[in-house]
């Protein structure tokens, strides 16, 4: 069903979105990829956007539209971590953090919306389950995982409009690097392992699937079950 698709990517260097990416290309999906860093997957269009930037944004997608026609999928899944001392937090701080992870999702969305036209209509945001659940010295990033679960679901009542579903997930620890996990690591989740950015893609996968067509302005918690452990110190 996604053969042939464009499905735009952000985020799609390393990590969970490259994993997206890859996803989607196994299903024969036309994948267009935005970083503002470079990359090398085989089969991916890549562009080089900062996906904070409105102006690079609009340029960007209009031109994703006169390449390929009609976006059907939007993967807003570009994001930075950052854990910082309250105490130390500077004003360029907070905006270079904000941008990245939730201005992109409201310009990347909005313009991706102008060209969703055909029978495909889908956005996938990239919470975290810290917009629901915190640790010290995580403001700003909670702040802004905590903006993209709200705007997902404004974003789903405003796009209904126009056919458009917009979803979003919340990953839990998914391991992205290269260290060596500890069995405590494993051991402390209810499915028995930390996460991998496969788990998340193929989530991707199911929220834009059309045949899911009721599912909209949906969170979907992938975390192996830690936000709903109780959890005692002894």
């Amino acid at each position: 069903m996604f053969t042939n698709k464009t499905v735009v990517v952000t985020g799609a260097s390393q990590g969970i979105g490259r994993s997206i990416a890859e996803h989607f290309l196994a299903k024969e999906a036309k994948v267009v990829g935005l970083d503002i860093q470079g990359g090398d997957l085989p089969g991916m269009d890549f562009r080089k956007c900062d996906v904070g930037n409105f102006t690079e944004v609009i340029k960007v997608f209009s031109e994703i539209h006169k390449d390929y026609g009609a976006i059907h999928i939007l993967i807003n899944n570009a994001g930075v971590s950052k854990f910082t001392s309250i105490w130390e937090i500077e004003e360029q701080d907070w905006d270079e953090l904000l941008n990245t992870n939730l201005k992109s999702v409201f310009i990347c969305s909005r313009e991706a919306a102008r060209y969703m036209t055909e029978d495909i209509r889908s956005i996938v945001n990239m919470a975290s389950t810290r917009a629901f659940m915190s640790e010290p010295n995580t403001e700003l990033y909670s702040a802004s995982k905590g903006g993209i679960f709200a705007l997902t679901h404004s974003l789903a009542a405003t796009l209904s409009e126009k056919g458009i579903r917009v979803n979003s997930i919340a990953p839990g620890w998914i391991h992205t690097g290269e260290e060596e996990l500890r069995k405590v690591d494993h051991e402390q989740h209810w499915s028995g392992r930390v996460g991998k950015p496969d788990d998340i893609a193929r989530a991707c996968l199911f929220l834009s699937n059309p045949e899911n067509s009721f599912i909209t302005g949906e969170c979907l918690n992938i975390d192996g079950g830690m936000t709903r452990k109780m959890i005692y110190e002894h």
